[in-house]
């Protein structure tokens, strides 16, 4: 599978060259194939103003999206002007799979395949390479398989995940449609290494998947590496999809610079000078 890959020809300069920290604003959003509409998806994305966006359940030129290819539809409507679709499978005479758009130019891109039961809905890693202020971050988008009853296959998905994103030594984002709670074992293997935005600083309802009758569920999220410091979240509880995105405040701290070389004045000690006799 290759990811379609797409940017304008200007290059846009989000961040002022030489800042040290870099605040960043992301969100994850799945758009239900923009099936209630894909202008209110582009309202909601233009209103929260993202510098980075994952979508999940993305078309490109299928019938069900009227042959538009969505995530140049966004990436226009948006201002975000650079994208990238990640085709898992084929729906309804088109692509279909996960999307990240970004105000910064996607230096790389590439995905991964992910474990599934046989028969089921092939699932993918996407991860796109961005440089923010001249430091590289790496931006994970995924969509687990649905519940219920696959528990253990999103553990699965989850540790093939971690394996490769264990690898990355880059500041790193991991966003996407979990289809799992926070307490799930599949969380608590993302959470070893990667911090939960909204746990450590989530303002209102955590809830990302309204349900009418029984319980809604908190299954989208956003999680950083600790190269990130989380300062807000919110769940936008708006009518676009059957998920509510999620929108993630962070600073992107500096780069660790390695120690240079220390200068030494003064006299030398008298142990010092005694050995170098």
């Amino acid at each position: 599978m290759t990811p379609s890959i797409a940017a304008p020809a200007q290059t846009v300069s989000a961040v002022a060259p030489g800042q040290e920290e870099v605040d960043l604003r992301v969100m994850t959003f799945n758009i239900q194939s923009g099936i209630q509409g894909l202008d209110k998806v582009a309202d909601v994305i233009r209103a929260a103003a993202p510098d980075i966006v994952a979508l999940q359940e993305v078309d490109v030129r299928s019938q069900r999206a009227s042959g538009l290819d969505q995530p140049a539809v966004l990436a226009e409507r948006t201002g975000l002007p650079y994208y990238a679709h990640f085709r898992t499978t084929s729906l309804f005479g088109g692509d279909y799979g996960v999307a990240l758009l970004s105000r910064f130019p996607l230096e790389s891109v590439r995905q991964h395949p992910l474990p599934v039961v046989e028969g089921t809905e092939p699932r993918t890693l996407a991860h796109a390479l961005v440089k923010v202020n001249g430091q590289e971050v790496s931006v994970y988008v995924t969509h687990l398989t649905r519940r219920p009853f696959n528990n253990a296959i999103r553990v699965r998905q989850s540790a093939a995940i971690m394996a490769l994103v264990g690898q990355d030594p880059r500041p790193k984002l991991l966003m996407g449609d979990m289809n799992d709670t926070p307490q799930s074992n599949s969380l608590r293997l993302f959470k070893r290494e990667l911090m939960d935005v909204f746990a450590q600083r989530g303002e209102g309802s955590d809830i990302t998947y309204p349900l009418p009758i029984i319980p809604s569920l908190r299954l989208d999220y956003v999680l950083a590496s600790e190269r990130f410091m989380p300062r807000r979240s919110k769940v936008l509880r708006v009518k676009a999809s059957d998920h509510y995105p999620v929108v993630a405040e962070l600073t992107l701290l500096g780069p660790v610079r390695a120690p240079g070389p220390q200068l030494v004045t003064g006299e030398p000690s008298m142990a010092s000078s005694a050995s170098s006799q």
